[in-house]
């Protein structure tokens, strides 16, 4: 388990002090894939660097299997860095050394053996799929083979934790989705915990199990991914999970007709179009005013402001119908709410 205790950091700069880390606490359980998230300045690549030490805070503990890094001295620290390793967006590969040479970097620092660690590059190399490139050089590579190679070189010295620091943002989304892909086999068959900083709500329902939301130096709200997204409860996270606004809120000019809000707590999103199935099952051609949903897993979350022409013997067979559904919570809206 990786534990975060009130982190503070800041830095000194001629245009006075920037305070990047307020207050920061999070516990990280072994083998879970969480996400941080946040908009830009809020802290994010700050606290990554921090919890492998590349910066030191200015206050706080950093816990490892119990154990405070923060106290630890820079000798003290290398069998650390061992454990928590890292990716980054720009890859960092060594553009002189080919595939299997970067991937061996690390074990010759750590004194492995030639052939022991040329066994291991090879092993780690077919894992992230890039088992027939051991000879080819960075430039060789697309974007995404290139981050397969940093990714093999992380997991090198088997580490407990692997820290991504907005390791996608460089590349396509369909490169994006093999890369997240992989980080969840990895995490799947190896255990290792995976912690991923990064600006974009689709890494994180793609992959992540959890998630914090990070503002101004201080976690703004933590927990399930489905709960937070569902249904953020700080200003922060709406900001992030509504970017266009919560519109749904309140009602809207729908020019007479009834108005119903449709919250999707969890359901079945691989099931029968809901609002298009009443259509055609009872002649209701809803309007759909403001719509914020997204699918994370097999399951929608997020909700919607319906206009249902005909009065209120429409608006009430279209509350039976929809009341039926599972996981799925509806309420008249009345304009002056």
């Amino acid at each position: 388990m990786i534990e975060l205790q009130h982190l503070q950091k800041t830095f000194h700069t001629a245009g006075g002090d920037v305070k990047a880390l307020k207050d920061v606490s999070l516990v990280v359980p072994d083998g879970d894939i969480v996400g941080i998230i946040g908009l830009s300045g809020a802290g994010k690549s700050t606290l990554v660097r921090c919890m492998n030490l590349l910066e030191r805070p200015d206050n706080g503990k950093i816990l490892l299997g119990g154990r405070d890094l923060t106290i630890l001295s820079e000798k003290e620290l290398r069998p650390i860095r061992k454990e928590v390793t890292m990716i980054f967006q720009d890859f960092r590969l060594l553009q002189q050394r080919n595939c299997l040479k970067n991937v061996c970097f690390p074990l010759e620092l750590a004194g492995v053996g030639r052939e022991e660690a040329r066994k291991r590059g090879k092993e780690l190399l077919e894992l992230v799929g890039l088992g027939d490139r051991c000879d080819s050089y960075p430039s060789q590579l697309s974007g995404g083979q290139q981050q397969r190679v940093a990714i093999a070189r992380a997991l090198a010295t088997d580490p407990k934790v692997l820290l991504c620091d907005e390791a996608t943002s460089a590349l396509d989304p369909t490169t994006t989705r093999s890369i997240l892909e992989l980080l969840r086999s990895i995490n799947e068959k190896l255990g290792i915990t995976i912690i991923l900083i990064t600006h974009s709500m689709q890494v994180v329902e793609t992959i992540c199990r959890h998630v914090a939301i990070l503002d101004k130096g201080v976690v703004a709200e933590y927990g399930d991914v489905e709960e937070v997204f569902s249904s953020p409860k700080t200003a922060a996270a709406k900001h992030l999970v509504f970017p266009e606004g919560d519109e749904a809120a309140h009602a809207v000019d729908s020019d007479g007709m009834k108005q119903v809000r449709v919250v999707f707590n969890g359901s079945d999103a691989t099931g029968k179009p809901l609002i298009a199935t009443m259509a055609i099952e009872l002649g209701i051609s809803a309007n759909i005013l403001y719509a914020s949903t997204r699918n994370i897993g097999r399951k929608t979350y997020g909700s919607m402001l319906l206009g249902i022409p005909g009065g209120e013997a429409e608006l009430q067979k279209a509350l039976s119908y929809l009341e039926k559904a599972e996981d799925v919570t509806v309420k008249e809206v009345k304009q002056d709410e």
